[in-house]
């Protein structure tokens, strides 16, 4: 049957989608090809299987856990890590010779493995390796005579795995850019394209239709180097270039708004034909190899296309699309001028690195260590009550748990996660296990291919990754001949009582509530919120030529910390269910997000000098923030939101710049108000027409129990979202 090119395309782009720049494959890849490798070395050596297991987990885990940004930072972290595994391998063995001296060595290195993570990365590596290793000298029963073999496996593991990932499959940071830019710059010339079309054709519902969906394609593609740029350069440069790919994304849509805007105007033919060229000419600028660049600087064609974007006599038709056009094409040149490591047009160069974590500080951090040791030893005990030979799994679900946890629901739904997916991974550890039982070769390739399950999904899904680590477990007892159902059973039983114990300490122990950390989210939300509504008003007023566009993208970080947080409230094993009220939390915050965007991206310099309604516009705003800002820090507040539907907003005079800058102000205001209503705050007057969904009945932050499902309109709202036809102005 002949291959369908469309379904090849079409699952490509989704892998890219899901995957940005291909870390988690290449890291998939890294673990396969590192414990294949040290696997072939010791069978060659006619080492036992024992030993290949633990130079097989040494190598998977150097590939999982080693995430420096450097190769010499990779190199040392590898012989760190390689010195702390050896050292937790010869303790383990040694403790093992008096158990009880072994559960009180596992239940410390809990805690050194948890605090170290906030010497990420390479702390993260170093607890991980040691952890791993002690863990599985428990499951082999090393001996302190089998030492020197084991040790010589370690070493193997972790130097098959640096030859895999320096010489075999090495990381090159430039090409990974590059693939990324390049699949950034084809959308957005699929996007001037479209708007040309629009623009010049007569079919204007499908040429619209198809203006959309470039739109959308190219925020994906945003999103894709927001994730990939982390992982192929130092944080300084990754945040500015993050910064200018949001820019040159909003400045593409402001650019499909103005040329809708142009398509519906009544312009002379020569005009809207003068427009169309340049918009094709700006793509095929655009279409150039990303590593050539900036060539669009250096061309005749660009200046002339600024200095048809800054025209200061009368206007003239056509301006707007023009000034668009001007925009992109310099927010353009600005990214790749920072992807080209080119930082002398930026104002603000990039920041030094951050000062590294002070070595001992009681923090988040230190409390997730405590419950973890503590969790830990109910963990031993609670494991040794149900099984003595196989107590250690209950503590390695404690480990999961407490591992990049921030609240005590997270490591809640986090160790529930583990436990499902160990029982799902039953069924499938029996019947891969039954199915290859006496089939070595096909074991083995299960095996392989069970381990790049866990490597490239434990990060995004504990669940499925538990169900991967489960069958892995089936084959392994198969191939090791202890293969039993009970023995699987038994697993679950060991996690069931280690998520037990972690969730036992992460309630009762120092507890960070959700709701503590829900609270911390949204002051950050206000702070932001506040910040833009200030800086628009001084862009708008004429007062400060302020970057209202990043302003708008640190309420979108703020939000983003806030539906994560939100997560433990809309979980199904939250019995005191907040669904339906957090679903209308989460609509109201969405909500602020898209009009906070629209309200940056038609933010013009001294558009609304000398205009009253802007002050009392941003007044009752600033106002009704405070008193969210009020009922979050004491949970509930007397103050009153203020809202006025009678207050006039838009004038028939206004002209289109204006209209929508006042309405996005004033619906950013609606949604704000939403949201001060779920903290418990009340309205002034309530009275005269909404204009978005009803809030529930007013709450406070301590009761959130029992609330009505969000209305239709909400819902509406949500996915008007999803169809961001903002673009970019000021800033």
């Amino acid at each position: 049957m002949p291959v369908n090119l469309e379904t090849l395309r079409v699952a490509r782009a989704r892998l890219v989608a899901a995957d940005p720049g291909l870390v988690r494959l290449r890291v998939a890849a890294w673990a396969v090809l590192g414990v294949g490798v040290s696997a072939i070395v010791l069978s060659v050596l006619h080492r036992p299987l024992p030993v290949i297991l633990v130079a097989g987990i040494a190598a998977m885990q150097s590939a999982f856990t080693v995430n420096d940004h450097t190769r010499r930072a990779q190199g040392v972290t590898l012989v760190l890590a390689a010195g702390a595994g050896a050292l937790s391998l010869t303790i383990a063995a040694f403790g093992s010779l008096a158990p009880p001296l072994a559960y009180i060595l596992f239940i410390l290195l809990i805690f050194v493995a948890v605090y170290l993570q906030r010497f990420a990365p390479r702390g993260i590596a170093l607890g991980s390796l040691a952890f791993f290793m002690f863990f599985f000298a428990m499951f082999l029963r090393v001996e302190p005579a089998q030492l020197p073999v084991f040790l010589e496996a370690l070493a193997v593991g972790v130097a098959a795995h640096a030859l895999v990932r320096f010489v075999v499959v090495p990381r090159r940071p430039a090409a990974e850019l590059l693939r990324v830019r390049r699949a950034f710059r084809a959308r957005l010339g699929a996007v001037l394209r479209a708007a040309a079309a629009h623009l010049a054709g007569r079919d204007s519902d499908r040429r619209h239709a198809a203006l959309r969906r470039a739109d959308a394609r190219l925020h994906e593609s945003v999103l894709m180097i927001e994730d990939a740029i982390g992982d192929v350069l130092e944080p300084p440069a990754a945040e500015l270039l993050r910064r200018r790919a949001i820019e040159v994304e909003l400045a593409a849509q402001w650019l499909s708004l103005t040329a809708r805007r142009a398509r519906a105007a009544d312009l002379p033919e020569d005009v809207r034909d003068q427009l169309v060229v340049s918009l094709l000419r700006l793509d095929s600028l655009i279409e150039n190899d990303p590593r050539e660049l900036p060539v669009i600087s250096e061309t005749d064609e660009f200046s002339r296309m600024l200095v048809a974007g800054s025209q200061l006599g009368e206007p003239a038709p056509g301006d707007e699309l023009r000034r668009a056009i001007a925009e992109l094409a310099l927010a353009d040149v600005n990214a790749q001028r920072i992807a080209e490591n080119d930082y002398s047009a930026e104002a603000e160069p990039p920041e030094s690195p951050p000062k590294p974590a002070r070595a001992f500080a009681f923090d988040n951090h230190a409390r997730a260590a405590v419950q973890a040791t503590i969790a830990g030893g109910l963990a031993v005990l609670g494991g040794s009550l149900v099984s003595h030979q196989r107590w250690y799994w209950a503590v390695l679900t404690v480990f999961v748990v407490f591992l990049n946890t921030a609240s005590a629901g997270a490591a809640v739904v986090k160790g529930v996660r583990r436990v499902a997916g160990t029982l799902i991974g039953i069924l499938g550890g029996m019947l891969l296990a039954l199915l290859a039982a006496g089939h070595t070769v096909a074991i083995v390739v299960l095996l392989m291919l069970c381990l790049f399950g866990i490597v490239y999904t434990v990060r995004i899904s504990q669940l499925v990754g538990a169900f991967f680590i489960t069958c892995l477990l089936g084959l392994l007892y198969s191939l090791l001949g202890t293969f039993s159902i009970e023995v699987l059973w038994l697993r679950v039983e060991e996690t069931f009582i280690g998520a037990a114990a972690g969730l036992l300490a992460a309630v009762a122990v120092l507890p960070v509530r959700t709701r503590t950390v829900l609270r911390t989210d949204l002051r950050q939300l206000v702070e932001a919120l506040s910040a833009l509504v200030t800086g628009a008003e001084d862009l708008l007023a004429g007062w400060e030529n302020v970057n209202v566009i990043e302003l708008s993208r640190e309420v979108d970080r703020a939000i983003e910390k806030v539906h994560t947080t939100l997560e433990p409230l809309t979980h199904p094993i939250n019995v005191i269910s907040h669904r339906y009220y957090t679903a209308y939390v989460l609509t109201a915050l969405n909500g602020i997000a898209f009009r906070a965007r629209n309200l940056a991206a038609r933010a013009e310099p001294g558009l609304l000098v000398g205009d009253d309604r802007l002050t009392a516009l941003v007044d009752r705003v600033t106002g009704n923030i405070d008193v969210i800002a009020d009922a979050i820090e004491h949970g509930t507040t007397r103050k009153r939101l203020d809202r006025d539907p009678d207050a006039p907003t838009v004038r028939e005079s206004d002209d289109a710049e204006i209209r929508a800058v006042l309405t996005s102000l004033d619906r950013l205001d609606e949604w704000i108000i939403a949201l001060g209503r779920s903290l418990g705050a009340q309205i002034a007057e309530d009275t005269g027409p909404r204009r978005e969904p009803e809030p529930p009945p007013a709450v406070t932050m301590i009761s959130m129990a029992g609330r009505p499902a969000p209305p239709t309109d909400a819902q509406r709202q949500l996915s008007e979202r999803r169809h961001r036809d903002a673009g970019f102005r000021g800033g």
